[in-house]
């Protein structure tokens, strides 16, 4: 027996098969869209539901250190990508020679055509100096965040909408665009829209530049580097969401 009032409560049943295998259809179909997105505007109400996934998300010690800043503006957008454009091309010179114009290939248009580009912060004084769950790792406010980003993804793909996150930037600049105070970390830059189509697989596995790695190589148990025998999760029960798909 638990000493909780009852109205605090929800029960765990499993989700019915259909809705079930919509939660792992929605993980193992999200993509990651860098050109593809459509000038459609997205229906205010639609951005308002997505927001509300990502502020349902867990965050250590309920801080809940996210914010949310929505850029329509096309001028905006347009010193964002400059700004990611400075850095993209510092980045490209970052790989060997031989991969660069593989590099190139990796078009990252969404800055500016995607109608909507959200910039997820994290304020790590939102819940004060002493947070509980963060006493002893202080990325625990980051972590939060990327939770938030995730659960907006997720929807994003349940609602038909494309989201493409860009992380090639020198923060400070970004920071002195958006107007964003010195002491609020940036922990994502998504762009967002209609999509027609997704790649079936990840496209930089569908492009060549690396594959996804096996499951039973990153499962261990109970001590680094050692694995049980049989593996702990059988492939053929893997994704139920995408039998007969």
């Amino acid at each position: 027996m638990h000493d909780r009032p009852n109205e605090f409560l929800v029960r765990t049943a499993p989700f019915g098969e259909q809705d079930r295998d919509a939660v792992y259809r929605a993980i193992h179909t999200r993509r990651d869209v860098r050109d593809q997105f459509l000038p459609d505007p997205l229906p205010d109400d639609l951005v308002r539901r997505l927001l509300e996934a990502a502020h349902a998300a867990p965050s250590v010690g309920f801080m809940q250190p996210w914010s949310f800043l929505l850029i329509r503006d096309a001028q905006t957008r347009e010193a964002v990508w400059q700004a990611f454009s400075r850095a993209n091309e510092e980045a490209e010179a970052m790989f060997p020679q031989e991969r660069r114009s593989a590099y190139r290939a990796l078009k990252l248009e969404g800055i500016r055509k995607a109608p909507l580009n959200i910039c997820v912060t994290c304020d790590p004084d939102r819940a004060g100096p002493v947070v509980l769950g963060r006493t002893h790792d202080p990325r625990m406010d980051a972590f939060s965040t990327v939770c938030a980003i995730q659960n907006l993804w997720l929807a994003a793909r349940a609602e038909g909408v494309g989201l493409g996150w860009v992380s090639i930037f020198h923060e400070a600049e970004l920071k002195a665009i958006l107007g964003i105070p010195d002491r609020i970390a940036i922990i994502g830059y998504l762009c967002l829209g209609y999509v027609e189509e997704l790649y079936a697989t990840p496209e930089l596995e569908v492009k060549g530049w690396r594959r996804r790695l096996s499951l039973d190589d990153l499962v261990f148990e109970n001590r680094w580097g050692e694995k049980s025998e049989p593996p702990v999760i059988p492939a053929a029960a893997a994704v139920p969401a995408l039998r007969g798909s």
